[in-house]
């Protein structure tokens, strides 16, 4: 099997992507995973969603890192980086998104690593999230150092309509 290969996606580069990311967050939400949409998630249902990534990706907002095997695209997280005046130091972590026939590769991780590294490129050194409480990602961000903050219960929606609580964490790039 190929090593992963991780690349940063100009604007340019994620509109060509566009299919392939479509199929990603499609099978993540069909997959059950708690990312924003409700089933059923077609490809289609992932166009408006991505090309709004692309432009967020044009004006500075956004940096997408997408995870290839071979000349698949297999995962992707993204980086926000378009904060208020206040907040110049801090990055949103979004959509950890790993296709389901890809898992179990480290693909959560080397996609996490190269967000972080991408955040201190940017001078991003506070980085938050939020995901589904008592999820499989709850556990990874756990593993790889980041500190939860608390729950708030009926936060969102899962895919199939039931609520789902989401756990906030917090993860500090410095010494500052």
């Amino acid at each position: 099997m190929n090593q992963p290969v991780l690349h940063v996606l100009s604007s340019a580069q994620a509109e060509t992507a566009i299919p392939a990311l479509c199929e990603i967050l499609s099978d993540c939400v069909e997959g059950g995973a708690s990312v924003g949409f409700l089933t059923p998630y077609s490809t289609a249902d992932a166009l408006p969603y991505w090309r709004g990534v692309v432009s967020a990706i044009q004006v500075g907002e956004t940096v997408l890192i997408a995870a290839k095997l071979g000349e698949d695209i297999v995962g992707t997280v993204q980086l926000g980086i378009g904060t208020m005046p206040n907040q110049p130091h801090r990055a949103d972590l979004k959509k950890l998104l790993v296709h389901r026939r890809a898992r179990g590769l480290g693909l959560a991780r080397l996609l996490m690593e190269r967000a972080e590294a991408e955040a201190l490129h940017h001078k991003r050194h506070v980085l938050v999230l939020d995901t589904a409480t008592g999820s499989a990602a709850e556990t990874i961000y756990s593993k790889l150092g980041w500190q939860r903050v608390g729950v708030i219960p009926q936060y969102a929606l899962m895919p199939d309509g039931s609520y789902c609580g989401s756990t906030f964490f917090y993860k500090s790039l410095s010494a500052i």
